[in-house]
């Protein structure tokens, strides 16, 4: 198969990480254009072009140019942008007949959540939500153990995440409620939302929250406990005024308990009987533009579909309405 021709929307600090590892896939993928107001992120990103002996990609500051431009010159988008231009800019490329792989959270609210998913059905192009659990062989192959029932019934689940995330966003748009919708729990806590109601199976049907701000303009530590539909529980506990960067997610079953992180990091299973958890076999990995690659070629079925997305961001407004009424619990609005 041709290698598919990619453009890459952002060329920030995260999209320089997902680059560095599509670069390693040039068998699959060619990036062919890149849209970045930056000029300095864009030297940065030229950099790491010519470390790995390629050719620069064209490059276009304004997306309405880029779209115009590249629209029929390009298989796929990976969008990487402020939180506020997702829904517009996915919009637009599915619209030219572009396939998307969309960065978390995939959009502010419902109702763009509802308005992606009609427009993916519309064009008939594929759309996926760059959720790094998600798209791990860790949580798939997680998700398939609990949903198979051979570590029996599940309980209860565990999930938190941390970083020193207040410090090193703080001058940034991620601090800006309009553009950012939320602040660490929507953020990096994202991956924690969607990894946990990957591996729960389960809708929720009861969220009880509460936020902290610690002075700035959006969350920066939160909590939630609640009850999913077939009755497990589950404590989400998120802190961004912290030091480094980790995760942990216990799933508890009545014969055996789950390790993994929110970003499919890792996975371990303690059996009923076993001295103590063993690591799980998993194929190697380069992340999400790869599994994307494998859906695109219909070698694996979509694992992140915007449904998933739809999916967290109502999970968000229940963490955001319960903790607007002092932690009161509230149904989760389907």
């Amino acid at each position: 198969m041709k290698p598919i021709r990619l453009g890459m929307v952002g060329a920030g600090g995260m999209a320089r990480w997902h680059i560095e590892r599509i670069l390693k896939q040039q068998d699959t993928t060619r990036i062919a254009a890149i849209c970045e107001p930056s000029d300095a992120a864009f030297a940065e990103t030229a950099k790491m072009f010519k470390q790995a002996g390629l050719k620069t990609p064209a490059r276009e500051k304004d997306f309405e140019a880029f779209l115009a431009k590249q629209a029929g010159k390009i298989d796929a988008a990976f969008i990487i942008t402020p939180h506020n231009q997702h829904f517009a800019q996915t919009m637009a490329l599915l619209a030219a007949g572009v396939d998307v792989l969309l960065e978390k959270p995939m959009v502010l609210n419902v109702s763009q959540a509802t308005k992606l998913i009609r427009q993916r059905d519309k064009t008939g192009r594929l759309l996926a939500v760059a959720f790094n659990g998600s798209l791990s062989p860790a949580i798939r192959k997680a998700a398939e153990m609990i949903k198979s029932g051979e570590l029996g019934k599940l309980h209860s689940i565990s999930a938190t995440v941390w970083q020193d995330w207040d410090r090193h966003t703080l001058t940034t748009w991620r601090q800006i409620p309009k553009i950012a919708g939320g602040g660490f729990l929507f953020d990096t806590g994202a991956h924690m939302l969607n990894t946990t109601a990957d591996l729960a199976g389960e809708p929720f049907a009861e969220v009880a929250a509460f936020l902290d701000n610690c002075g700035r303009k959006v969350d920066i530590v939160g909590v939630a406990i609640g009850r999913l539909q077939n009755g497990a529980l589950v404590t989400l506990h998120g802190s961004g005024n912290t030091v480094a960067i980790d995760s942990e997610i216990k799933v508890f079953l009545e014969d055996g308990v789950i390790h993994t992180g929110v970003w499919g990091e890792r996975l371990r299973v303690h059996r009923r009987g076993d001295p103590a958890p063993v690591d799980v076999a998993l194929p190697p990995s380069l992340g999400a533009w790869e599994t994307f690659v494998s859906v695109r070629q219909g070698r694996i079925p979509n694992p992140s579909p915007p449904e998933i997305g739809l999916r967290m961001t109502q999970l968000w407004d229940a963490i955001k309405e319960s903790a607007a009424l002092g932690g009161a619990v509230v149904s989760v609005k389907k």
